[in-house]
């Protein structure tokens, strides 16, 4: 079932759980995440991010992401993560996406309310719905993430202005930086739970959290029980699903077809993991009408 961000999340922040977005470059990541939200009976939220367009062209995955979504046994959210232009964006709503993530976060501050609010105009017209971020989560190999785990007050998220953006863009949910970064974690991250909690109660849409690949399960229950609703995760199933494939040559096994049930397996048990922690599982039943 081809729902929107709205539609899933909008219930985690009214009971406290959190749904996971999955990133996907093919049919095998594609199969494993929906294998396991429909195992579990979870929503999900699945898609692809514009740095990951090299590994699967926008047009090649909603091709095979629109009808896989429609037809499942659970909500799925088609989402397109951390797009960099309006052009991109546009493109994945005439495609079929059912969400966009407008990431204008190193624009300056009056730049990025401007731009999202003009993409939530459109979106709505959709019937789609706009993800934004303030503040910004770095990457783990770039130094403005080190640098932002030294010194947080120049990259996380304000909480007045959080109230204030959510309320001039019009926005759907708002990703913040609290302390994570993009990709595999070089070191222990230090999450501000206490700013999570208070940007919960300051603002009315739900709340995302980046770079979720890597931190603790104790960690992803906190963040949620502060006011988390949605939580990113690439790199877990990615490694996943890399891994099973040199398993299965390391076992003998030579050809792609041999190793393609192996990591959409892989990928669905890490999925699966995550769904157990973020508190989905069954909420595909007991919240929402399929």
């Amino acid at each position: 079932m081809l729902v929107n961000l709205n539609d899933v999340l909008l219930p985690a922040k009214k009971n406290g759980y959190g749904v996971g977005l999955f990133n996907t470059v093919n049919l095998e990541l594609a199969r494993g995440v929906l294998k396991a939200a429909e195992e579990l009976k979870s929503p999900v939220i699945i898609g692809t991010a514009e740095v990951l367009l090299p590994c699967g062209p926008l047009e090649d995955l909603a091709g095979l992401l629109v009808p896989m979504a429609k037809k499942a046994s659970v909500p799925v959210v088609l989402h397109y993560d951390h797009g960099l232009t309006f052009e991109k964006c546009m493109e994945a709503l005439k495609l079929g996406f059912t969400s966009v993530m407008y990431d204008c976060s190193t624009d300056n501050y009056e730049e990025n309310l401007r731009k999202v609010h003009e993409l939530v105009r459109i979106a709505h017209c959709f019937g789609a719905t706009v993800e934004a971020e303030l503040g910004h989560v770095g990457d783990n190999e770039e130094p403005a993430a080190h640098k932002g785990m030294n010194a947080p007050e120049a990259y996380y998220t304000d909480p007045a202005q959080a109230k204030d953006f959510v309320k001039n863009t019009q926005a759907d949910a708002l990703a913040i930086a609290v302390g994570t970064a993009h990709g595999a974690y070089k070191w222990k991250p230090k999450l501000d739970f206490d700013r999570i909690k208070t940007i919960a109660d300051m603002v009315e849409v739900p709340l995302v959290l980046h770079g979720g690949s890597g931190l603790s399960e104790e960690d992803f229950r906190r963040s949620i029980a502060c006011g988390i609703s949605k939580v990113n995760i690439f790199t877990d199933i990615n490694v996943a699903a890399g891994k099973a494939a040199v398993r299965a040559i390391k076992e003998g096994k030579t050809c792609l077809t041999d190793m393609i049930p192996c990591q959409v397996e892989a990928a669905a048990e890490a999925v699966k993991a995550k769904i157990r922690v973020f508190g989905s599982e069954y909420k595909a039943l007991t919240d929402m009408s399929i």
